[in-house]
């Protein structure tokens, strides 16, 4: 069965959190088998840690990690968007605290019957669960489950914040020395973006930026692409060549974008007035990417083509196109139902090069 490009990327975000688990776990058990030489000092609560046990406790964590990064990247990041950073920190920790004490009501009578030798339907396994939760052995776990927590908390708001692929490359150092990549730019530009802010005043308009830029995620996302920049009303997405010229993905994602913004015109004029319209330029070439900055760090692109693109985008109007693109771009895109318009060699604004454009359409 074919993975869709949104479960990919709900997998490749939900999977370090089942690994900060399995670690922090990991450092907890060594850390707990040196300071007591794996000798139970509570011997009615305390779990020998045997091989066993240790597998199960490693399961055991890796099945949690799971379980907290699918709540937080699929239900609880949507359900506290609009909260701050800090209440959507305390809420989020009181839910899986409370999840945490129902896995472990679960899982310390399996645990327990496993150190024992014993069936889990016996008595004595459910006894020990209570003398443990009325223990400091308890306290001392919750201890280790919020440190853990906390730690998955901030990975998560550092990842939703940065972007999960930025944050793994400032992670892996992937550009802590410039390098020079080529890559597909488009920069996508609401129309008659001005008449509508100054109509709607700056929160309505906000608001309705909000909406523009969430009926776009998914188109972004099953066309492999990455948002490089948000700009105001302007967005700028980038994909490798690998991925933006496999099946006109680049292009794909520009018309997918226009078919849900169409289907979501209806709400956009009952809420605010308006239906919406964009336009777009593309383009390819080399850029050096590195991370730059003083006071705050960033991952950031710098080369000609993304002063070609902007300027390839800006000639829309002109030339009567919702979607313009470069010569380079159509000489390597692989054949497809989209029809491509020749607009002739255009000098850019700020280039003596000229370039030849294309117009899209389906």
């Amino acid at each position: 069965m074919k993975i869709s490009p949104k479960a990919k990327r709900n997998i490749s975000r939900i999977t370090p959190f089942a690994i900060i688990w399995l670690v922090s776990g990991w450092i907890t058990d060594i850390t707990e088998i040196g300071a007591t030489r794996n000798q139970d000092l509570i011997p009615d609560t305390d779990i020998s840690l045997t091989i066993p046990v240790l597998i199960f406790a490693s399961l055991a964590n890796i099945v949690v990690g799971l379980i907290v990064g699918l709540l937080e990247v699929v239900y609880l990041e949507k359900r506290f968007s609009n909260r701050t950073l800090s209440a959507k920190f305390f809420y989020k920790f009181l839910i899986y605290l409370a999840l945490f004490i129902i896995i472990i009501v679960i899982l310390y009578p399996l645990a327990y019957a496993l150190d024992n030798g014993i069936s889990v339907l016996k008595m004595d396994a459910w006894q020990a669960l209570g003398r443990f939760l009325i223990s400091i052995s308890f306290l001392i776990t919750i201890l280790h489950l919020s440190v853990r927590l906390t730690v998955c908390l901030i990975y998560s708001a550092i990842s939703e914040n940065l972007g999960h692929h930025v944050f793994l490359n400032f992670i892996y150092g992937k550009y802590h020395q410039p390098k020079i990549e080529k890559r597909i730019f488009m920069f996508l530009d609401m129309k008659s973006s001005t008449t509508i802010a100054e109509s709607l005043g700056h929160i309505k308009y906000f608001k309705l930026l909000e909406t523009y830029y969430n009926i776009m995620s998914d188109s972004i996302i099953n066309s492999l692409g990455e948002v490089y920049q948000y700009i105001g009303d302007e967005i700028v997405i980038s994909w490798t060549p690998d991925k933006g010229f496999s099946q006109a993905n680049c292009i794909k994602c520009f018309f997918d974008i226009r078919d849900h913004l169409h289907e979501s015109n209806e709400v956009f004029f009952r809420e605010f007035g308006f239906k919406i319209g964009f336009k777009a330029g593309i383009h390819f070439g080399e850029v050096t990417i590195g991370e730059i900055g003083a006071l705050k760090k960033e991952i950031v692109f710098t080369g000609d083509v993304l002063n070609t693109t902007a300027r390839i985008q800006s000639l829309c109007n002109q030339l009567k196109s919702d979607l313009l693109i470069s010569g380079a771009i159509k000489d390597l895109l692989p054949q497809s139902s989209y029809q491509y318009s020749p607009k002739g060699e255009i000098e850019l604004k700020g280039r003596h090069k000229k370039e030849e454009l294309f117009s899209v359409s389906i």
